[in-house]
């Protein structure tokens, strides 16, 4: 297994960050993989992949770098700049464009574990690569960004309320398959046998994104990132997590519909982006639920966030629903 040596204080200091360029190419692999796991993503995929292969069976050099940059258990690092708090997606391109072809050589032969192919042992990877994300980010995630950016926020606001509730080891754990908190300073980050590496000391930054994918990047010894899925009802279409009948009969579609939601902490902001129903009527369903016993509401920073208590976890799962 892959993992980190991580100290107090760098843990202490690490943060959440939103980043459009991390969402872009997590949406790439999504397109490369062609596969939903779930009703939301099979509704995009319908949308932009006929485009995206249509390109790629136009320049099939670049579908060739796709196949390799992606590889079998490694991505070639040019392509997965770690981010930086603030950078915009064309400032992230412009470093994948910017790198050197010694560099896009090396990490790709990484990726594939060999040899690299013919067809790209050339001079214009790094451009390629941005070519190709660019169209990602301006056909497939630019239209549906601020949707996108809602979600992630109500997922950051989510993980930041659990470490100060159970601390980073219940975060750490529960970011995606093969990360977990060792004991000892030591952060798992997969499964795969790498060697583990001293980041005491570095900026490291956790980025969610949308598509159920997730990877780890660094830059030199100074920054780590780990780009991981959001979970649950923020990971997807919120459609996705429609309330059981027999719940919406007793309580009413909406209100069901907002208390199944609130297995994680949730702003009424967030509640509003997530079920497409307008800012009055979630708060009036909020004030029935609390009313009810049902959830319960605290301050974290300057959020107030909603979740489902004991009994209203109870409420749920009595009708059918699951209880993350």
């Amino acid at each position: 297994m892959g993992w980190w040596q991580v100290n107090a204080d760098t843990l202490a200091g690490s943060r959440f960050v939103i980043s459009p360029f991390a969402e872009t190419f997590a949406s790439l692999k999504l397109l490369h993989a062609g596969v939903a796991a779930h009703p939301g993503e099979g509704a995009w995929l319908r949308a932009h992949l006929p485009g995206y292969r249509e390109r790629l069976a136009a320049d099939p050099v670049t579908a060739s770098l796709v196949r390799a940059g992606l590889g079998r258990s490694w991505i070639a690092d040019f392509l997965t700049p770690t981010p930086r708090d603030g950078e915009s997606v064309e400032e992230t391109l412009a470093r994948v464009r910017a790198a050197r072809p010694a560099d896009t050589h090396a990490h790709l032969r990484m990726s594939l574990a060999g040899a690299l192919p013919a067809v790209l042992q050339r001079d214009d990877l790094g451009a390629r690569a941005a070519g190709l994300l660019e169209y990602v980010w301006e056909a497939a995630v630019r239209p549906d960004w601020e949707r996108r950016r809602r979600v992630l926020d109500a997922d950051v606001v989510a993980r930041t309320a659990r470490v100060s509730r159970g601390g980073w080891a219940a975060v750490l754990d529960s970011l995606r398959p093969g990360t977990r908190w060792l004991g000892e300073s030591r952060f798992q980050i997969n499964l795969h046998e790498y060697p583990p590496r001293e980041i005491s000391g570095a900026e490291l930054l956790f980025v969610p994104v949308t598509p159920r994918t997730g990877w780890v990047s660094w830059e030199g010894r100074e920054r780590y990132a780990v780009v991981y899925p959001c979970t649950g009802a923020l990971a997807g279409d919120h459609r996705e997590r429609a309330a059981p009948a027999a719940l919406g009969a007793l309580l009413g579609a909406g209100r069901a519909t907002v208390l199944v939601l609130l297995d994680s902490p949730l702003s009424t902001t967030q509640l509003v982006a997530l079920t497409g129903q307008g800012l009055g009527s979630v708060g009036r369903h909020l004030r029935v639920l609390s009313e009810a016993g049902l959830v319960e509401r605290r301050r974290a920073g300057r959020s107030v966030l909603y979740s489902r208590t004991g009994a209203g976890d109870v409420v749920v799962e009595a009708s059918g629903g699951t209880v993350g």
